[in-house]
């Protein structure tokens, strides 16, 4: 027999072969590499967890969709491969939705897969359990794409098309439904389908030479770096040490270059004087960014000079500011060639006027904030100086995030902090540190929140504990919605609807089989967590408003 002939007995076996859509949908995650799946299982989705097992893939369970969704968001953060998310019919699926809002705007490669109503599910209203008028139209609106199959055999297409979107594409969210009677029907499942793996591309030659000759020409040049750039930390660290240019990044990018060097501006765009800085630069050179509100926290500062912009998405380039130089490819790729292209152009003379140009817009920076965030800092020192270099810290939309860890935390590119920007949601810290922690056993995870966002899903203690999980959760607890109700007082209205009843939060953390403690002091809270860390189970630390 020859191999010719073998190969095409091989596929048509294969086309042979039958198997529920269940078996089909698992078989094609794990020929894709994914070993583990968050999700809960229900009445219409069983024969999808029935073979989780025999291919080799774990799975987690949260007690709630939309901490499923931020489990598996943050997965696919801190390992680069996509989360995968797993939910039943009609609430379930709704309940996933603001996780798939979030990984959209942060875009994250999130794979939801869920069943749907029958193939042949009449459009008039039946009363079926989980009925709605159409999953598919409900995620297409938040998700790159969802993708109904009809088929058994198309199963395999679909998930090597989302995978494809996600190597190749900006990676985005993406929903498979699968109708419930296909899951259990048995048909043939059509050959094996991968998604072919794609060599990173740069961009063009011309824009790279542009480019560079805008950067060797730059007198007062600055970088700005968003989540696209991590793949190209060291390139990007590089290209600011030889042309002397200042970093600063957006939430998504903290950590691409060490906020503790002296070209580092953090995490600051939202800051006056970083505005005032970014506006005067004669180059800027944007990388996988947005330069969005949600980064700036306004609209984007008009700018005096020249801005090139490296983006994989090719609608990034017209988008906000735009281009007058656009660099469309990997960001890894892209700065690589750059970085050749730049090798023989002498760098500064020196670095002093550039490490002198970041120290005082730093202090400017500070000097805006420290009385804002002087009740957050102490403790968030406290929390960096039990941390390895390489731990993962996890945050919330929540004042003592976003005022305190993020831009007062600093990290290296060994680290990771992982926030819920753009969408903003409320509930991502705990499930995503579980997520984090799933996929990095061996790393220091921690969560940090507020009261009113850890009550979004505050139960995911109860995951965290079953899993056994070391995982510390920072809570600065005031009482409520800190932030919505100094927004109220700034215009002149009287607070409403922002103020809780004050909740025992150490208390809720054991009842759900960890551990509780409050901390009314950096050294107190600085001791708890290095005793969290090492414990079995996590251990909820309330640090009262009055005390910070």
């Amino acid at each position: 027999m020859t191999e010719e002939t073998a190969t095409e007995e091989t596929v048509t076996e294969q086309m042979r072969t039958s198997t529920t859509g269940g078996e089909a949908l698992v078989r094609a995650l794990a020929a894709h590499g994914v070993s583990t799946a968050f999700g809960i299982p229900g009445t219409h989705n069983l024969e999808i967890y029935r073979h989780l097992a025999a291919y080799g893939i774990t799975h987690v369970a949260p007690r709630h969709e939309q901490g499923a969704g931020y489990a598996a968001d943050a997965y696919a953060r801190v390992t680069g491969d996509p989360g995968v998310a797993i939910t039943t019919t009609g609430p379930a699926l709704l309940n996933i939705a603001a996780a798939v809002g979030q990984a959209y705007s942060d875009s994250v490669p999130l794979l939801v897969v869920s069943p749907g109503m029958p193939l042949r599910h009449p459009r008039q209203s039946t009363g079926l359990l989980h009925e709605m008028r159409s999953q598919t139209e409900a995620l297409r609106n938040v998700a790159a794409f969802s993708h109904r199959v009809s088929s058994v055999e198309e199963i395999g297409a679909a998930v090597a098309r989302a995978f494809s979107l996600f190597r190749t594409e900006r990676p985005r969210p993406v929903h498979i439904e699968v109708p419930l009677d296909l899951l259990e029907a048995t048909e043939p499942a059509g050959p094996e389908r991968r998604a072919p793996l794609v060599a990173p591309r740069a961009a063009d030659g011309p824009s790279l030479d542009a480019a560079a000759a805008l950067l060797a020409g730059a007198v007062r040049p600055g970088l700005v770096l968003g989540g696209g750039a991590r793949g190209a930390a060291e390139q990007c660290r590089a290209l600011a040490e030889q042309l002397g240019a200042p970093v600063a990044t957006t939430a998504n990018g903290k950590g691409i270059v060490d906020e503790r060097h002296p070209l580092s501006l953090g995490v600051s765009l939202h800051s006056p004087s970083v505005q005032k800085w970014l506006a005067d630069r004669d180059v800027v050179l944007a990388v996988g960014t947005e330069l969005a509100e949600s980064d700036l926290w306004s609209a984007p500062p008009p700018l005096d000079g020249r801005l090139i912009r490296v983006d994989v998405d090719p609608a990034q380039m017209y988008a906000g500011l735009p281009a007058d130089v656009a660099l469309v490819g990997d960001a890894q790729a892209t700065m690589e060639a750059l970085k050749e292209r730049l090798a023989k152009v002498p760098g500064p003379a020196s670095t002093d006027a550039a490490t002198r140009t970041t120290a005082a817009v730093r202090a400017a920076r500070d000097d805006e904030t420290r009385a804002r965030d002087a009740r957050w800092v102490p403790y968030v020192e406290a929390i960096r100086s039990v941390l390895a270099a390489d731990a993962v810290v996890t945050s919330d939309s929540a004042q003592c995030c976003y005022y305190g860890a993020l831009p007062h935390l600093p990290v290296g590119p060994e680290g990771r902090y992982l926030h819920p920007t753009g969408f903003g949601t409320l509930g991502y810290a705990l499930p995503a540190a579980i997520g984090a922690k799933t996929a990095c056993p061996d790393r220091q995870v921690i969560a940090i929140s507020g009261d009113g966002g850890l009550q979004f899903s505050v139960q995911e203690l109860a995951t965290a504990a079953q899993l056994q999980l070391p995982l510390p959760v920072v809570v600065f607890d005031n009482g409520g919605y800190g932030e919505i109700r100094d927004e109220m007082a700034a215009r002149g209205d009287t607070p409403a609807a922002v103020d809780h009843a004050r909740v025992d939060l150490a208390g809720l953390a054991r009842a759900f089989g960890g551990r509780g403690a409050p901390a009314h002091s950096p050294g107190e809270l600085a001791a708890l967590l290095t005793r969290a860390l090492a414990t079995p189970g996590p251990t909820l630390i309330t640090v009262p408003e009055e005390t910070a």
